[in-house]
C-alpha cells in the first residue's frame, strides 16, 4: 500500500497506511474499527484522560478528544445517509472538540447523545420539503394537503433545543425592580401635595418608561406645527420608540373626582370634564401631527438629531396617546362598568390609564414573577 493512498470508511474516516494497525501494539492505543475482519486501523491514543482523534482520519481542522469512560460506536460520528456529525460540529467550532468528562469547554456526554437523537433522519427530511412545497403552492392551488401542519406535529414529538431559562435569571431583578416601583407609586400617591404638577409627570414618566420598555426616548416641551391655524402647538412629552414611531402622553395628577360623574345622565355614568378635555386635547395633537407628516418628521428628525443615533429617523404613524390620570378607588361597581365603557370607546386612539391601574398591572407582574418560571 503506498504510503500516499487511503481509504474512505462511511464518508466519515479517512485512514492513510500509516494508520494500520502493526502486530506492534504500543499502551495508549484503542482499536476501534474492524472492517471485514481483514484490515484494522488505528482511530486514536490515550492522553491524559482522553483519546484523541487525529483531525486528518474525521477531515477536520480540529483534533477531538473523547473521554475515556464514553462508549465508542458508529452513531456517535455517522448520522442518516452517512452523514459526518463530527464533521457539522466541526465547521461550527474553532478550538479542539471535547466531548464528556470535566475539560472546562467540553461537550457533555449526555447533550452529545441527545443531539444523536435530534439529528434529522430521511424521514424529517421527506416531512419538511412536503412543508416548504406546501407553503408556496397553497397560494396559487385548492385542496393542498397541509405538510406544514403534519411536520410541525411530528417535529413536536422530538426533543427539542432548550436554551437558558432567561425567567429564573432575571427573575430575582426583576422582582426588585417592580416591587420597587410600585412601592414608590404608593409612596406617592399617600403624599401627592408634596409634588407640584412638573415634579410629578417626571416622577412617573420613569414609571411608565419601566411599564413600556418599547419607548427608548423621550422629548418634553415638543414644538409641533398646527397647519390649518399656522400657528405652534406644544407637547408636554413626546415618546420615541426602538422604531423611530412616536406616540404621545398626558400625565395629570390624580384627583379624585376627574373620572366619572357621581350622578347619573339617562342611567350612564359620563366622563368628567377632565378626561374629556384631556382626550379630546390628546386627539387634536394627533391629527396635528398625522397632517404634518413627513415635513413633521423631517423637523423632529433634525431637532433631535443630537440625541438620536446615527441615522435614526422619527416616524409619524398614525400616533397613539396615553393619559395617565385619576383614581378608581371609591367608584361604584356601576361608575368602573361605565369607565371601562369609555377607556375601550377610545382605545384604538388613546390608552386611558388610572393609578389604581398601574397599581394593578404592578400586582400583576409581581404575582406573575413569583409563580411562573416558563419552562
Amino acid at each position: 500500500m503506498n504510503k500516499n493512498l487511503f481509504v474512505v470508511v462511511k464518508k466519515t474516516f479517512r485512514f492513510q497506511k500509516k494508520d494500520l494497525f502493526s502486530e506492534k501494539i504500543e499502551e495508549n492505543l484503542i482499536d476501534v474499527f474492524n472492517l471485514n475482519d481483514s484490515i484494522e486501523f488505528i482511530f486514536g491514543n490515550l492522553v491524559g484522560e482522553y483519546f484523541k482523534i487525529d483531525k486528518n482520519i474525521l477531515r477536520i481542522n480540529q483534533d477531538l478528544y473523547l473521554y475515556q469512560d464514553l462508549t465508542i460506536k458508529k452513531e456517535l460520528f455517522i448520522a442518516h445517509n452517512d452523514i459526518s456529525i463530527i464533521t457539522k460540529i466541526g465547521k461550527l467550532i474553532k478550538g479542539d472538540i471535547y466531548i464528556g468528562g470535566n475539560y472546562i469547554n467540553s461537550l457533555p456526554s449526555e447533550e452529545m447523545d441527545k443531539l444523536i437523537r435530534t439529528f434529522p433522519n430521511s424521514y424529517e427530511i421527506k416531512k419538511y420539503v412536503e412543508a416548504r412545497l406546501s407553503v408556496i403552492l397553497n397560494d396559487y392551488f385548492d385542496n393542498i394537503t397541509d405538510a406544514k401542519q403534519k411536520y410541525d406535529k411530528y417535529m413536536n414529538t422530538k426533543v427539542s433545543a432548550q436554551g437558558i431559562n432567561l425567567i429564573d435569571m432575571f427573575k430575582e431583578s426583576e422582582l426588585t425592580k417592580y416591587i420597587t416601583i410600585r412601592s414608590k407609586l404608593s409612596q406617592m400617591l399617600n403624599n401627592e401635595v408634596e409634588y407640584n404638577e412638573k415634579r410629578w409627570q417626571i416622577e412617573i414618566l420613569q414609571i411608565l418608561l419601566l411599564l413600556f420598555p418599547k419607548y427608548i426616548f423621550v422629548f418634553k416641551e415638543v414644538k409641533i406645527k398646527d397647519i390649518y391655524s399656522n400657528k405652534n402647538r406644544y407637547l408636554d412629552y413626546l415618546l420615541v420608540d426602538s422604531t423611530g414611531t412616536v406616540d404621545i402622553v398626558e400625565i395629570k395628577k390624580p384627583f379624585d373626582s376627574c373620572i366619572v360623574t357621581k350622578n347619573q345622565f339617562r342611567d350612564n355614568y359620563i366622563p368628567m370634564k377632565e378626561l374629556s378635555g384631556t382626550v379630546m386635547q390628546i386627539e387634536k395633537y394627533i391629527f396635528y401631527l398625522n397632517k404634518w407628516g413627513k415635513s413633521g418628521e423631517d423637523y423632529l428628525t433634525d431637532r433631535y438629531k443630537d440625541k438620536l443615533p446615527n441615522n435614526f429617523r422619527i416616524k409619524i404613524t398614525n400616533p397613539n396617546g396615553i393619559i395617565v390620570m385619576g383614581r378608581e378607588s371609591g367608584l361604584s361597581e356601576e361608575q368602573l362598568l361605565d369607565f371601562e365603557v369609555i377607556k375601550r370607546k377610545y382605545k384604538n386612539v388613546v390608552d386611558i390609564i388610572t393609578y389604581d391601574d398601574m397599581i394593578g398591572r404592578l400586582n400583576m407582574i409581581i404575582e406573575q414573577l413569583n409563580e411562573k418560571n416558563f419552562e
